[in-house]
């Protein structure tokens, strides 16, 4: 690899492509690669990367786990066909950016989803804890309520969080979204 295409700025954990942990070992990360396809390339990366990551550093402190944390929301999204900002607005206003969050209803993780959708989804034994387990149920789930809502990000929005004909949770991301994760 040529030393112009070494990240510099955040370090080796940009090319983390791989898991460091197994499934088995509990790690929170579960067993879910991360894709080189989340970037077109890797300048693309850095300065994704190094942008939200300067905008996530408030909420979360460590460095290495922001880094991959972004790269996995990026991954998710991409995935569902969402926008990476507002599924990051999301993680702020459910759990802001606790891994291991649990609601007062039950809900679990970073995207808080309800333990139901596990079987929904196909995966009953799913460990929510696991973040990249999280964020592609939770992504997943979003993509559900948009479809079901004809792309209104506002309605499914009300009914990701079950609160739908209410404007409280939908106008809270709105908000987070704008203040912290809009494109600037």
């Amino acid at each position: 690899m040529p030393s112009a295409w070494r990240p510099r700025a955040l370090g080796l954990a940009l090319l983390a492509l791989a898991p460091t942990a197994s499934a088995a070992s509990g790690a929170p990360w579960g067993h879910i690669p991360v894709h080189r396809d989340a970037f077109p390339n890797r300048f693309a990366a850095e300065v994704w990367l190094a942008d939200m990551s300067q905008r996530l550093s408030i909420l979360v402190p460590g460095r290495h786990f922001r880094v991959r944390l972004l790269e996995d929301v990026r991954y998710a999204a991409l995935r569902e066909g969402l926008r990476p900002r507002v599924v990051l607005a999301v993680i702020e206003v459910e759990s802001g950016f606790n891994p291991y969050a649990i609601s007062s209803q039950g809900a679990l993780g970073l995207m808080q989803v309800m333990p139901f959708w596990t079987k929904r989804l196909g995966a009953p034994s799913a460990n929510l804890f696991r973040i990249r387990t999280n964020l592609r149920m939770g992504c997943r789930i979003l993509r559900h309520y948009l479809n079901r809502h004809q792309g209104d990000l506002f309605t499914a929005l009300a009914a990701y969080n079950g609160s739908n004909g209410r404007r409280y949770y939908p106008d809270r991301v709105y908000r987070v979204f704008h203040a912290r994760w809009f494109h600037q």
